[in-house]
């Protein structure tokens, strides 16, 4: 391993933030200024500057400014809600947005000194009796920094087109695909539109400028009118496990994708999937390792394209350091699942 591994987890058991660095047997678990018992639901690192990390936590956000030896609560007025996405804008680093529940996003202009949330919207068709509706993922995009999305864990997605100010439902079109008989799904409710609702992850790449990739629990879908209107991918083309759980672009090059494919929310199996022409066409990048539960997120390193990390709900971390001709499996220390964010320097 040749860089820093940060990994998040959030389960009942132990919590946390690991960090494993380059030639590092094991796991080492980081408390320094951040509380007992802290779950962790996102990591982000500092564009241009791997030493400033934040986290996002049931208590807020908390920023290290030494890789991650010491840290300092920002003081986000979240009102006890728990910091489920975290990014920051393209050309601006000091503008981030924090995603967290009842649809609530948070917004800085000063790298995290002062927060505000913004004026978002519920979409209509939301599922609040499930649980609060969470922003699970936000992506801004590059040809246009002032559109932002959301993605709603069953709640659908949403719209800013001038920098966070005002907001739009464009959740019908997922609706409107839950007329196809296989795209009606519910587990936690009795409202078929569940699945097409259950939102997990987004991302707008600076080659397709208002196309936005959702991955969600029944595949990928894509819009090419900014969320007006959603087509489904039919990811079940390339590859057997389709629950989609996370999705990126590569910092590297617009037209390379990664995502994270499943068996479902808590299966038996996990993988993770590139696409090198901006989504036309998809291949497994994972091999010869045991992904044995689902795969909740992944990263590309900021410095190397080659660089890649997953983490799987059960505690299992994976990455390759040259473009996924060879993998390492790097478990984390028992008890400790409910894995959320892993980013590698």
């Amino acid at each position: 391993m040749d860089s820093t591994v940060f990994v998040g987890a959030a389960s009942a058991g132990t919590t946390g933030l690991f960090r494993r660095k380059p030639g590092q047997p094991e796991w080492e678990r980081i408390k320094n200024g951040l509380p007992e018992r802290v779950r962790v639901y996102s990591i982000m690192a500092k564009q241009g500057d791997p030493q400033t990390l934040l986290v996002g936590t049931q208590f807020g956000i908390f920023r290290s400014q030494d890789g991650g030896e010491s840290w300092r609560d920002l003081g986000v007025p979240s009102e006890d809600r728990p910091i489920l996405s975290l990014l920051a804008h393209p050309s601006d680093p000091a503008t981030i947005y924090a995603g967290s529940d009842h649809t609530a996003i948070f917004k800085t202009e000063d790298g995290g000194e002062s927060w505000r949330r913004l004026a978002t919207v519920q979409p209509a068709g939301a599922l609040t009796s499930c649980f609060p509706v969470r922003v699970l993922k936000i992506a801004i995009d590059p040809s246009n920094p002032d559109e932002i999305y959301g993605a709603l864990e069953v709640g659908g997605a949403i719209r800013s087109l001038d920098g966070g100010k005002t907001w739009d439902d464009i959740t019908q079109g997922l609706l409107d695909l839950t007329k196809e008989p296989h795209l009606k799904n519910c587990i936690l409710s009795e409202n078929e539109t569940e699945g097409m609702l259950d939102l997990h992850a987004l991302t707008v790449s600076a080659t397709q400028p208002g196309t936005v990739w959702i991955a969600n629990r029944m595949g990928l879908f894509v819009s090419e009118d900014k969320g007006d209107t959603w087509r489904e991918f039919k990811i079940g083309r390339f590859s057997d496990l389709t629950y989609a759980r996370d999705l990126m672009t590569s910092p590297h090059d617009p037209k390379v994708f990664v995502a994270a494919l499943s068996e479902s929310s808590r299966g038996h199996a996990g993988s993770v999937y590139s696409s090198n022409d901006a989504g036309a066409s998809w291949s497994r990048l994972d091999h010869d390792i045991s992904i044995d539960s689902t795969v909740m997120t992944v990263s590309v390193s900021a410095h190397d394209p080659n660089r890649v990390y997953c983490a799987a709900r059960l505690g299992q971390v994976f990455g390759t350091e040259d473009g996924g001709a060879t993998w390492d499996a790097m478990p984390l220390p028992d008890g400790v699942e409910d894995v959320r964010a892993v980013v590698c320097s």
